[in-house]
């Protein structure tokens, strides 16, 4: 009888429903779906019509036990699941206070590094990037380095496959835009570097960099040092002073060392200054016209100034940190603090 079949097929597939059921909503849904108005069950007692009369009462004793056994295992499931809800609720205080979630925030490197970047956008500099795999013509020779320059050895810099290598500085990025670009440029760039550096408490084998350089008609070096100027005033506070050094780099001619004056004594001397009163923040200079050959820019028309700093540095002098270290053993303790 095609009737009783289909009545098995409904007792099977109900029953595994119904002990596979995970939840309150999912015992409602098979009830709705097989004792409901229009339910499985209830479609086959309308066919009862179709059965032979001397089978109806056996048809129709099924389908009442059938109805009987699921609501019993719907009912059952249920009390279990109310059971664990009220288990539940028993065991928690709705009167204690929530669970605390930890909110993060950025690391102080990366907030460091936004910060010094958002004081040179609104003085018109562009933010840009630029690869932390580089070739030798991108890291070295268009920066006016020679071949025989010690930082091109193997204890200098990190080489990788296919004879590229991991930037050792962010002046890269000069040479890409200004490749891309024809004056007047405004950039700003950070970024990792890597040196195979021991590491100690001021040194590290990766750290951040900053570069930013300026390429138009005109360009001189009071230029230079009225953006410094500016940038060491909006960071480190309107009273520092700002000094320069001679000093000597490939791709800028002339050069300089850049000092301000220490913010934590106000230049008396102190643990941070070394007791000099004066705190090294990076390296500047004008352009070394080389430098200009490489991207095809005519040095007789062209100026420009560029300057660099490490932002782990930075970041050190501004909080008062004495160990690079710190920044990378992600100690919560010390994250916490910023």
């Amino acid at each position: 009888m095609k009737l009783l079949e289909k009545l098995k097929g409904i007792e099977k597939a109900a029953i595994k429903e119904i002990i596979d059921g995970g939840s309150l909503d999912e015992m409602e849904k098979a009830r709705v779906k097989y004792l409901g108005r229009k339910g499985a069950l209830t479609s086959a007692i309308k066919n009862m019509k179709h059965v032979a009369k001397k089978d109806k009462p056996r048809v129709g004793k099924l389908i009442n036990e059938l109805k009987q056994k699921m609501t019993a295992l719907i009912e059952e499931k249920e009390r279990g699941f109310r059971e664990q809800e009220q288990v539940l609720f028993e065991n928690n205080d709705a009167t204690l206070p929530g669970i605390k979630r930890e909110v993060g925030h950025k690391h102080p490197l990366i907030k460091t590094m936004e910060d010094i970047i958002d004081i040179f956008v609104r003085m018109g500099f562009k933010s840009v990037d630029s690869p932390e795999v580089e070739t030798d013509f991108y890291n070295f020779e268009a920066l006016n380095i020679p071949k025989n320059h010690p930082s091109k050895e193997t204890f200098h810099t990190f080489y990788v496959e296919g004879g590229k290598l991991l930037r050792s500085q962010t002046s890269t990025a000069q040479i890409r835009i200004m490749e891309k670009y024809k004056p007047p440029l405004q950039v700003i760039h950070a970024g990792k570097v890597y040196r195979p550096d021991a590491v100690d408490a001021s040194h590290s084998f990766m750290f951040y960099q900053i570069e930013g350089f300026m390429v138009d008609e005109g360009i001189v070096f009071s230029d230079l040092k009225g953006v410094l100027e500016k940038f060491a005033k909006e960071y480190f506070g309107q009273d520092v002073k700002m000094r320069f050094r001679p000093h000597y780099f490939p791709f800028t001619e002339p050069s300089a060392e850049v000092d301000i004056s220490c913010f934590i004594c106000e230049g008396k001397g102190c643990r941070v200054c070394s007791y000099k009163g004066w705190l090294e923040i990076l390296g500047a200079g004008m352009v070394n016209p080389r430098v200009f050959e490489f991207v095809k820019y005519d040095p007789s028309k062209y100026t420009g100034f560029a300057f660099g700093m490490g932002i782990d540095r930075i970041s050190m002098l501004k909080h008062g940190i004495d160990d690079i270290r710190l920044f990378y053993e992600n100690d919560v303790r010390f994250l916490k603090q910023f």
